[in-house]
């Protein structure tokens, strides 16, 4: 991005409303105009795709595929699916900031299959010379490439109680054609309800993503590097990652020791087959990459260096300190990728350990790479400090796997390291810690800031939105919704136009005090007789 501008972090998941978790509906477009309100210009959100075991976004069973929590109701409803009484009197969980994403599980399917039924009472569509729409057929037509291999995932999941694909009876876990041809016909519903799921999503996603673009905000996406084992794409495309004649992967993904973990993280994705893409010219990525601009504007790729170098875990290994360094792809992916694409808006998540190969790749890619502030306080003259951040960048507080700056502050910041963030950010009492430090990253050179909305509403740990290694409780805060006050917008804004990332806010006028009317001469002498007179009238009334 050339000009310089900022935006909010806030995961979809994250936003108000009455059902469980956020959705592309009103709360959505509400949001959008609170980042308008605010002189924003970019929505950051996570991956967009279903959840699984975990209900990590960073772990999903499709590349591809959206996530049908994220469907709104209220939307669906006014289409002609849904009743209200089919889903507003529902128990969504007890608190609304935090999703309960096991009743979500419980009930959000049962739902959507009440509005598929009514989906397929509206056939034929009137108008129509098929019984489905125009969009319908060109939603299909545009997702082929992996729509059918998901509905066949999702259903024969379904049947096998969403157990592991690699569990599945081998006929079905091992794709023997004629297998795969009578399940299809056996369950031609249920894969016709997963289609609609999809339908539905990409629906409303293009919707919100119009209407966002329409107010001046781009939304930055964010695609993993890597694909769940448990997946479509894992199980339909076996011969895109290291995986034996049985399917099961020989080796896994992770990172070795770290800041954030002290025996690495296994995350446990397969790893890709990189000399099979070679051969087919990256095929599948160039699939994936053209799909995910097709509903971001800029994309945010995790864990970037595993392009250059990779961290291979043997498969069955209980922790990620026994992996070792890969050789990836490097630019040739990247060419590969501008050949068939042209002009790539991606953001490199660069963070962690990071060789000098990492540092010449992201360069040669030209990719801005990324600065967090929670990283820059060593007592020393760190290139993580504000004021070392390269124009061509995306400078962060925080990103949604460390804590809240107040969190941070509070917790896991030693004395020494307050004193310097107190003496470098001129921190006061009176402007505020953690506006303070805001200010310090939208005062950065970088090109484009990215503040989490947590941050930005100074929450504390209860806040934080994912702990790396912890596979329990994350991914669940969510914001009230009478906290994006317009109050918080001017804030935001005000600080953004000092930093020229947003236009100033318009100057309010003074309010002029309007000159007393003359009097009639007549009642002004009245008046001045009254004044006389009045203090012969308050004597005798006090000798009453």
């Amino acid at each position: 991005m050339k000009k310089r501008c900022s935006g909010i972090l806030m995961p979809v998941s994250s936003l108000p409303g009455g059902y469980g978790i956020g959705s592309m509906g009103q709360a959505a477009r509400d949001f959008v105009d609170f980042l308008v309100l605010a002189g924003q210009s970019v929505w950051q959100i996570l991956p967009v795709g279903p959840t699984s075991y975990g209900d990590s976004p960073y772990q999903s069973c499709s590349a591809f595929a959206g996530n049908p929590y994220f469907i709104d109701l209220d939307q669906l409803a006014a289409d002609g699916l849904l009743k209200p009484e089919d889903y507003a009197k529902e128990n969504w969980g007890t608190n609304p900031n935090y999703c309960d994403y096991a009743l979500l599980y419980q009930k959000r399917y049962k739902v959507l299959r009440k509005a598929y039924a009514a989906f397929l009472q509206q056939r034929p569509v009137p108008g129509y010379d098929t019984p489905y729409s125009d969009d319908w057929y060109r939603f299909t037509f545009l997702s082929d490439a992996w729509l059918p291999d998901y509905c066949l995932y999702m259903a024969i999941k379904e049947e096998n109680k969403m157990c592991d694909w690699q569990t599945w009876p081998a006929p079905l876990r091992l794709r023997d054609p004629k297998a795969l041809e009578e399940f299809r016909t056996g369950h031609a519903d249920e894969l016709g309800f997963w289609a609609f799921v999809q339908y539905e999503f990409a629906k409303q996603w293009q919707a919100l993503k119009a209407y966002a673009n329409s107010k001046g905000i781009k939304i930055m996406g964010d695609i993993p590097i890597y694909v769940a084992a448990d997946s479509a794409d894992a199980w339909a495309g076996r011969e895109l990652f290291e995986m034996d004649s049985e399917g099961h992967p020989r080796r896994v993904a992770g990172c070795p020791p770290d800041y954030f973990a002290e025996d690495g993280q296994l995350w446990g994705n397969p790893l890709y087959d990189w000399a099979y893409h070679k051969r087919t010219n990256y095929a599948w990525w160039v699939r994936r990459v053209r799909h995910a601009l097709s509903i971001y504007d800029i994309l945010r790729i995790d864990h970037f260096r595993g392009f250059d170098t990779y961290w291979a875990i043997p498969a069955g290994d209980k922790n990620a300190r026994g992996g070792k360094w890969e050789q990836g792809p490097g630019m040739d992916l990247f060419r590969a990728l501008r050949t068939a694409l042209g002009d790539l808006p991606i953001v490199a998540e660069d963070l962690g350990e990071i060789f000098d190969s990492v540092r010449v790749l992201l360069a040669e890619s030209g990719f801005p790479g990324m600065k967090v502030l929670q990283f820059s306080l060593n007592g020393t003259d760190s290139l993580d400090l504000p004021h070392n951040y390269p124009a061509h960048c995306v400078a962060y507080p925080g990103t949604h796997d460390n804590n809240t700056l107040r969190g941070w502050l509070e917790n896991e910041t030693t004395p020494a390291q307050r004193k310097q963030a107190k003496a470098y950010f001129a921190l006061t009492e009176q402007e505020g810690e953690i506006t303070g430090l805001l200010r310090g990253v939208l005062a950065s050179p970088a090109e484009l800031a990215i503040v989490t909305m947590v941050d930005w509403l100074e929450k504390g740990s209860e806040a934080r939105m994912n702990t790396p290694g912890n596979p329990a409780g994350n991914w669940q805060w969510r914001v009230a919704a009478k906290d994006l006050t317009p109050a918080l917008a001017r804030k935001i804004h005000e600080m953004s136009a000092r930093y020229f990332r947003a236009e100033p806010l318009p100057e309010v006028e003074p309010k002029k005090e309007k000159a007393p009317a003359p009097q009639p001469k007549a009642k002004a002498a009245d008046a001045k007789a009254e004044k006389t007179t009045a203090p012969a009238k308050k004597a005798a009334k006090s000798a009453k």
